[in-house]
Protein backbone atom coordinates (compact mmCIF):
# COMPACT_ATOMS: atom_id res chain seq x y z
CA UNK A 1 0.00 0.00 0.00
CA UNK A 2 1.09 3.37 -0.83
CA UNK A 3 1.79 5.55 1.84
CA UNK A 4 0.49 9.08 0.93
CA UNK A 5 2.60 12.71 0.46
CA UNK A 6 2.05 15.67 0.95
CA UNK A 7 1.01 16.35 -2.65
CA UNK A 8 -1.75 13.71 -1.83
CA UNK A 9 -3.09 16.41 0.67
CA UNK A 10 -2.42 19.38 -1.17
CA UNK A 11 -4.21 17.85 -4.31
CA UNK A 12 -7.37 16.88 -2.05
CA UNK A 13 -7.36 20.25 -0.54
CA UNK A 14 -7.56 21.96 -4.16
CA UNK A 15 -10.08 19.11 -5.11
CA UNK A 16 -12.65 20.31 -2.11
CA UNK A 17 -11.96 24.00 -3.13
CA UNK A 18 -12.87 23.24 -6.67
CA UNK A 19 -16.29 21.65 -5.66
CA UNK A 20 -16.74 24.77 -4.09
CA UNK A 21 -16.32 26.96 -6.63
CA UNK A 22 -12.87 28.06 -6.18
CA UNK A 23 -10.84 28.12 -9.78
CA UNK A 24 -7.62 26.46 -9.59
CA UNK A 25 -4.50 27.66 -11.30
CA UNK A 26 -0.77 26.06 -11.62
CA UNK A 27 1.61 28.47 -9.92
CA UNK A 28 4.22 27.79 -12.70
CA UNK A 29 2.01 28.52 -15.36
CA UNK A 30 1.02 32.24 -14.05
CA UNK A 31 4.64 32.98 -13.21
CA UNK A 32 6.29 36.19 -15.10
CA UNK A 33 8.10 33.13 -17.15
CA UNK A 34 4.93 30.68 -17.74
CA UNK A 35 3.13 29.53 -20.05
CA UNK A 36 -0.12 31.67 -19.34
CA UNK A 37 1.94 35.02 -17.36
CA UNK A 38 0.03 36.84 -15.13
CA UNK A 39 3.24 38.47 -12.96
CA UNK A 40 5.86 40.42 -13.62
CA UNK A 41 7.99 38.82 -11.36
CA UNK A 42 8.22 36.86 -8.74
CA UNK A 43 8.12 39.78 -5.67
CA UNK A 44 4.82 40.53 -7.32
CA UNK A 45 1.79 38.64 -5.13
CA UNK A 46 -1.25 40.16 -6.22
CA UNK A 47 -2.65 39.62 -9.78
CA UNK A 48 -3.09 42.95 -10.86
CA UNK A 49 -5.31 42.37 -13.77
CA UNK A 50 -7.74 39.96 -11.69
CA UNK A 51 -7.96 42.92 -9.28
CA UNK A 52 -8.19 45.33 -11.62
CA UNK A 53 -11.25 43.55 -13.33
CA UNK A 54 -12.97 43.42 -10.03
CA UNK A 55 -12.71 46.82 -8.37
CA UNK A 56 -14.26 48.00 -11.67
CA UNK A 57 -16.96 45.31 -11.99
CA UNK A 58 -17.64 45.40 -8.46
CA UNK A 59 -17.96 49.51 -8.34
CA UNK A 60 -19.44 50.48 -11.92
CA UNK A 61 -20.54 53.82 -11.13
CA UNK A 62 -17.35 54.81 -9.54
CA UNK A 63 -15.10 56.85 -12.34
CA UNK A 64 -12.27 55.35 -14.10
CA UNK A 65 -10.18 58.05 -11.71
CA UNK A 66 -11.62 56.47 -8.65
CA UNK A 67 -10.88 53.04 -9.85
CA UNK A 68 -7.32 53.37 -10.62
CA UNK A 69 -6.73 55.32 -7.41
CA UNK A 70 -7.93 52.44 -5.20
CA UNK A 71 -6.30 50.10 -7.57
CA UNK A 72 -2.87 51.76 -6.59
CA UNK A 73 -3.78 52.42 -2.80
CA UNK A 74 -3.81 48.61 -2.45
CA UNK A 75 -0.52 47.97 -4.53
CA UNK A 76 1.30 50.45 -2.37
CA UNK A 77 0.11 50.02 0.76
CA UNK A 78 3.28 48.63 2.33
CA UNK A 79 4.87 50.11 5.37
CA UNK A 80 8.26 48.86 7.27
CA UNK A 81 5.50 47.18 9.52
CA UNK A 82 3.74 44.08 8.62
CA UNK A 83 1.09 43.92 11.08
CA UNK A 84 0.50 47.75 10.33
CA UNK A 85 0.20 47.29 6.79
CA UNK A 86 -2.13 43.89 7.28
CA UNK A 87 -4.35 46.55 9.62
CA UNK A 88 -4.34 49.06 6.94
CA UNK A 89 -5.58 46.61 4.15
CA UNK A 90 -7.98 45.57 6.94
CA UNK A 91 -9.81 48.71 6.58
CA UNK A 92 -9.11 48.28 3.24
CA UNK A 93 -11.48 45.52 2.78
CA UNK A 94 -14.18 46.06 5.28
CA UNK A 95 -14.89 50.16 5.20
CA UNK A 96 -13.87 50.43 1.49
CA UNK A 97 -11.12 52.82 -0.50
CA UNK A 98 -12.01 56.36 -0.10
CA UNK A 99 -11.02 58.32 -3.14
CA UNK A 100 -11.19 61.80 -4.20
CA UNK A 101 -12.96 62.53 -7.41
CA UNK A 102 -12.37 65.58 -9.69
CA UNK A 103 -14.74 67.12 -12.19
CA UNK A 104 -15.48 70.78 -12.81
CA UNK A 105 -17.82 70.62 -9.70
CA UNK A 106 -14.88 70.24 -7.70
CA UNK A 107 -13.32 67.37 -5.79
CA UNK A 108 -15.85 64.76 -3.94
CA UNK A 109 -14.93 61.98 -2.26
CA UNK A 110 -16.27 58.37 -3.03
CA UNK A 111 -16.05 54.79 -1.97
CA UNK A 112 -14.03 52.13 -4.14
CA UNK A 113 -14.70 48.55 -2.65
CA UNK A 114 -12.88 45.49 -3.49
CA UNK A 115 -14.77 42.70 -2.35
CA UNK A 116 -19.07 42.12 -3.17
CA UNK A 117 -20.42 41.38 0.31
CA UNK A 118 -23.63 41.41 -1.43
CA UNK A 119 -23.41 39.06 -4.26
CA UNK A 120 -21.01 36.65 -3.83
CA UNK A 121 -20.81 35.66 -7.89
CA UNK A 122 -19.40 38.86 -8.60
CA UNK A 123 -15.93 37.60 -6.54
CA UNK A 124 -13.73 35.59 -8.20
CA UNK A 125 -12.42 32.90 -6.13
CA UNK A 126 -8.67 31.30 -7.12
CA UNK A 127 -6.41 28.73 -5.44
CA UNK A 128 -2.54 28.34 -6.29
CA UNK A 129 -0.31 26.05 -5.81
CA UNK A 130 3.43 26.28 -6.48
CA UNK A 131 3.21 29.81 -5.91
CA UNK A 132 6.92 31.46 -5.48
CA UNK A 133 7.72 34.17 -4.63
CA UNK A 134 11.53 35.36 -3.97
CA UNK A 135 11.86 38.17 -1.94
CA UNK A 136 15.45 39.94 -0.16
CA UNK A 137 16.83 37.03 -2.04
CA UNK A 138 14.71 34.33 -0.34
CA UNK A 139 12.93 31.61 -2.54
CA UNK A 140 9.63 30.59 -1.09
CA UNK A 141 6.52 28.46 -2.14
CA UNK A 142 3.67 28.11 0.38
CA UNK A 143 1.88 24.72 -0.08
CA UNK A 144 -1.69 26.87 -1.12
CA UNK A 145 -2.62 30.44 -1.91
CA UNK A 146 -6.21 31.77 -1.82
CA UNK A 147 -6.82 34.43 -3.57
CA UNK A 148 -10.28 36.66 -3.93
CA UNK A 149 -10.35 39.67 -6.68
CA UNK A 150 -6.71 38.47 -6.99
CA UNK A 151 -5.83 39.73 -3.56
CA UNK A 152 -3.78 36.53 -1.62
CA UNK A 153 -5.96 36.54 1.32
CA UNK A 154 -5.41 33.17 2.75
CA UNK A 155 -1.88 30.98 3.10
CA UNK A 156 -2.90 27.14 3.89
CA UNK A 157 0.51 25.48 5.00
CA UNK A 158 0.17 21.61 5.03
CA UNK A 159 2.36 18.64 6.40
CA UNK A 160 1.97 14.73 5.45
CA UNK A 161 -0.27 12.68 8.18
CA UNK A 162 1.86 9.97 7.44
CA UNK A 163 4.88 11.09 9.00
CA UNK A 164 5.49 11.50 12.58
CA UNK A 165 8.12 14.69 12.66
CA UNK A 166 5.34 16.54 9.84
CA UNK A 167 3.25 18.19 12.70
CA UNK A 168 0.74 20.82 12.47
CA UNK A 169 3.05 22.84 15.07
CA UNK A 170 5.55 22.47 12.19
CA UNK A 171 2.88 23.97 9.52
CA UNK A 172 2.56 26.99 12.15
CA UNK A 173 6.07 27.09 12.58
CA UNK A 174 6.79 27.16 8.38
CA UNK A 175 4.23 29.91 8.06
CA UNK A 176 5.89 32.14 10.77
CA UNK A 177 9.09 31.49 8.63
CA UNK A 178 7.28 32.76 5.69
CA UNK A 179 6.47 35.54 7.34
CA UNK A 180 9.74 36.76 7.99
CA UNK A 181 11.34 35.41 4.82
CA UNK A 182 8.47 37.30 1.96
CA UNK A 183 6.64 39.57 4.32
CA UNK A 184 4.88 41.10 1.15
CA UNK A 185 2.85 37.99 0.79
CA UNK A 186 1.34 38.41 3.97
CA UNK A 187 0.20 42.44 3.60
CA UNK A 188 -3.52 41.34 2.81
CA UNK A 189 -3.65 38.27 4.91
CA UNK A 190 -6.92 37.49 6.41
CA UNK A 191 -5.93 34.62 8.37
CA UNK A 192 -4.04 31.54 7.83
CA UNK A 193 -4.49 27.87 7.58
CA UNK A 194 -2.17 24.95 9.26
CA UNK A 195 -3.07 21.19 8.82
CA UNK A 196 -1.27 18.04 8.37
CA UNK A 197 -4.67 16.60 5.99
CA UNK A 198 -6.42 15.42 9.33
CA UNK A 199 -6.16 18.38 11.92
CA UNK A 200 -6.41 21.75 10.76
CA UNK A 201 -6.32 25.22 12.55
CA UNK A 202 -7.35 28.84 11.63
CA UNK A 203 -5.55 32.00 13.08
CA UNK A 204 -4.78 35.39 12.56
CA UNK A 205 -1.55 36.57 11.59
CA UNK A 206 -0.45 37.71 14.86
CA UNK A 207 -2.14 35.01 16.73
CA UNK A 208 0.33 32.52 18.65
CA UNK A 209 -0.15 28.89 18.05
CA UNK A 210 -2.67 28.29 21.18
CA UNK A 211 -4.84 30.60 20.37
CA UNK A 212 -4.85 28.65 16.34
CA UNK A 213 -8.55 27.05 16.82
CA UNK A 214 -10.23 24.08 14.46
CA UNK A 215 -13.11 25.26 12.72
CA UNK A 216 -16.11 23.16 14.25
CA UNK A 217 -18.92 23.48 11.53
CA UNK A 218 -19.85 23.04 7.89
CA UNK A 219 -23.09 24.74 7.77
CA UNK A 220 -22.91 26.90 10.77
CA UNK A 221 -25.76 25.13 12.45
CA UNK A 222 -24.55 21.85 13.51
CA UNK A 223 -20.87 20.67 14.79
CA UNK A 224 -19.51 18.16 12.43
CA UNK A 225 -18.83 14.48 13.91
CA UNK A 226 -15.38 13.73 15.32
CA UNK A 227 -14.12 11.13 12.83
CA UNK A 228 -14.47 13.59 9.91
CA UNK A 229 -11.35 15.58 8.75
CA UNK A 230 -11.05 18.83 10.26
CA UNK A 231 -9.22 20.14 7.27
CA UNK A 232 -12.79 18.71 5.07
CA UNK A 233 -14.39 21.04 7.81
CA UNK A 234 -12.44 23.81 7.72
CA UNK A 235 -12.94 23.91 3.94
CA UNK A 236 -16.31 23.19 3.80
CA UNK A 237 -17.46 25.87 6.58
CA UNK A 238 -14.99 28.40 6.51
CA UNK A 239 -14.03 28.75 3.20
Amino acid sequence: MNKITETDIELLAINELEQLGWHYLYGPQIACDGEFPERDNYQEVILKERLKAAIARINPSVSQQGQEEAYYKVLRIATTDLLQTNEAFHDFITNGITVEISSKEGTRGDKVFLLDSNNQANNEFVVINQFTVIENHQNKRPDLILLINGIPLIVIELKNPADEQATVQKAFTQLQNYKNAIPSLFHYNAFLVASDGLVAKAGTLSAAFSRFMAWKTKDGKQEASHIESQMTTLIQGML
